[in-house]
């Protein structure tokens, strides 16, 4: 009954050219993942996410791939500027020096 409303909302808008800006309005309708293989998906990215420390580490590394990832973060670094005692994640501050001019004489 919800769907074919929404189809029905969706060709009316097509035509009078609303669809594109109104698409944000059924997203709440699709929330509820009602598929079983929907819900599968679901919950293997959560599993994802929590496997990875809230994305902030690799998921079941192995030595290898953390050696290259590490080789990679630091020709990254010497690419860039870093370098052994240099913190990568601060933002660098810049010093602007005024140049130097010759005084006017205004005096004739």
């Amino acid at each position: 009954m919800l769907s074919s409303q929404i189809l029905k909302g969706v060709k009316t808008s097509v035509k009078s050219g609303i669809c594109s800006r109104n698409i944000g309005i059924f997203a709440p309708c699709f929330q509820k993942a009602t598929d079983p293989i929907q819900q599968l998906f679901v919950d293997k990215i959560r599993e994802y996410k929590q496997k990875s420390n809230n994305g902030k580490s690799l998921v079941e590394p192995t030595p290898d791939l953390e050696k290259e990832l590490k080789t990679e973060l630091e020709k990254v670094a010497r690419q860039y500027g870093g370098g052994a005692g240099v913190d990568m994640t601060k933002f660098p501050s810049f010093k602007f020096q005024d140049p130097a001019i010759d005084p006017i004489n205004l005096e004739k």
